[in-house]
């Protein structure tokens, strides 16, 4: 749950720290980037609060995908070092085997 509290803390920093110094494009990839931690932050949190038994590398995958994809695009944002946009699809790709692997494993 602490990750929700980040996620809304660099949203916060996003529209009110960021909002004159950076373009519209760049503050878009800002709330991007926050919506995906939000959205993986709660599903990890509904997850590890639930009755049935959950699929621990689910909740991994879907950590270092906030990791990965949301720290690679607040980077982006902030040095403008095009380079860290190459590095945020692997974060995606976290968040996908994340959700397939809980679809599998749930599934059974």
């Amino acid at each position: 749950m602490a990750l929700m509290g980040v996620g809304v803390g660099l949203g916060a920093f996003g529209a009110h720290a960021l909002k004159d110094s950076r373009t519209p494009t760049q503050l878009e990839t800002w709330k991007t980037a926050t919506l995906y931690v939000l959205i993986h932050a709660l599903a990890g949190a509904i997850l590890s609060l639930s009755t049935f038994r959950i699929p621990r590398a689910s909740l991994y995958m879907f950590l270092i995908g906030c990791v990965v994809f949301g720290g690679s695009l607040y980077a982006l944002v902030l040095t403008q070092i095009s380079l860290l946009g190459a590095v945020t699809p692997l974060g995606g790709l976290m968040f996908i085997f994340g959700w397939l692997n809980l679809a599998f494993r749930l599934g059974r």
